[in-house]
């Protein structure tokens, strides 16, 4: 079966991807697949997650690069390659550089995560900070292009790194071959488009469904358009995906093989990553857990055996941090009230007596005397709680009530 490409490219077929696994044997990891025993009782069907942010580089991003990269000629070698990128797409160019003994610059925004830095130099990559937002960076690393011969390394939008991203639906295919529906994260397209012509090709039963954040949705548009559309902004917490135009090469493969495209909030994203380290004990970025959040979000939508791919795990210590924070509010978890108590000896004491009793875990809280709006023997106090869940919230905010508190969220 063969699929067409818009632009100058040949058509991109199956045969490709066969031959990009290949290239890829004992390069790229053949990623494993864990079952999922919460989703799958939230879907009503087996589920299964691909992980790919067990791959090298900690990213599917090293499949593409490494087939782009080795088909270059060696007078395309010799002259070096150039990549833009905040992260992933950087990080598997540096390492598959460096496999191919191919000298790779790479340039990155000022403000990149420095652990994502210090790997794409640890894995060999001369690092250029440039720019504060990634279509600055690209154009640096497009005028270096020009002005030295690199050859540009596109991070989707290319016929070998779209054929090296498909080595992921052969392995889908081959490790769930009862799989019904297939479900991965969209940001330019590389992934899903590749993954689409392998499973398409000989499961053209199977259903794919791509996830974009709502705020960086621009295929959407697109595929209303009937062209690659682009965004006027893009805001999402999932740098991994945060593209905000389809590639024109991507996009008719997308259009033609995808069998939809839905979009998930910031707060479905942020729940979805809680749950892959809670549930799965899966360290996975926003974007690699976007396919969860579809899920999560939508359970009945999807036909089992479900394949959700985990496209990435390389996510800043910081940014998981408030990232766990935010899925924890989202989810329920966290409890913000204020309530009036007499002032005097022990009734701070009682009142903390009362939430331990409810078994809520106090993580701040702030005792006020002085607020002129109090009465002259009242006092107020703000409390931030952890607990179970929404129904935890209540039965705690009840408890306080009913030993006699004045609770106000």
């Amino acid at each position: 079966m063969t699929f067409r490409t818009s632009g100058p490219f040949p058509p991109l077929i199956l045969d490709d991807i066969r031959g990009a696994q290949k290239m890829l044997s004992g390069v790229a990891r053949t990623t494993g697949m864990e079952g999922s025993r919460y989703l799958s009782s939230l879907v009503g069907a087996p589920v299964h997650l691909k992980c790919e942010n067990l791959q090298r580089t900690g990213s599917f991003k090293l499949r593409g690069a490494y087939v782009r990269i080795a088909g270059l000629s060696p007078v395309e070698r010799a002259a070096g390659v150039v990549a833009a990128s905040a992260g992933n797409h950087a990080q598997g160019v540096a390492l598959a550089s460096s496999l191919l003994g191919v000298r790779s610059t790479v340039f990155m925004p000022v403000g990149a995560p420095l652990p994502k830095v210090a790997a794409t130099r640890d894995y060999g990559a001369e690092v250029r900070l440039h720019g504060h937002v990634v279509d600055e960076t690209l154009a640096a690393a497009q005028e270096y292009a020009e002005e030295t011969g690199a050859v540009f390394i596109h991070p989707f939008d290319h016929p070998d790194v779209i054929a090296g991203q498909g080595t992921v639906g052969l392995e889908i295919l081959e490790q769930c071959p009862e799989v019904r529906t297939v479900v991965v994260g969209i940001g330019g397209g590389g992934l899903a488009a590749g993954i689409a012509v392998a499973v398409k090709a000989l499961r053209p039963d199977v259903r794919i469904v791509g996830v974009q954040a709502a705020g960086a949705a621009a295929f959407p548009p697109s595929l209303s358009a009937g062209h690659p559309v682009a965004l006027g902004s893009v805001q999402t917490m999932a740098d991994g995906i945060k593209v905000g135009r389809p590639g024109d090469l991507t996009f008719p493969l997308v259009q033609e093989l995808v069998d939809e495209v839905r979009t998930v909030s910031e707060d479905e994203l942020s729940s979805a990553l809680l749950l892959c380290l809670e549930r799965a004990k899966m360290v996975v970025e926003p974007a690699g857990a976007i396919p969860v959040a579809a899920l999560l979000s939508d359970p009945d939508a999807f036909r089992g055996p479900v394949v959700a791919v985990l496209s990435g795990g390389n996510v800043d210590p910081l940014l998981i941090q408030r990232i766990l924070t935010h899925g924890m509010v989202a989810a329920g978890r966290y409890l913000s009230l204020r309530l009036r108590l007499t002032d005097r000896p022990g009734a701070l004491a009682a009142m903390l007596t009362t939430l331990s009793v409810a078994d809520a875990n106090v993580l701040d809280i702030q005792h006020v005397r002085t607020d002129p709006r109090l009465g002259l023997t009242e006092a107020e106090v703000e409390l931030h709680l952890e607990t179970k869940g929404p129904e935890h919230c209540e039965e705690v905010a009840a408890a306080l009530r009913a030993a006699g508190y004045l609770v106000r969220s």
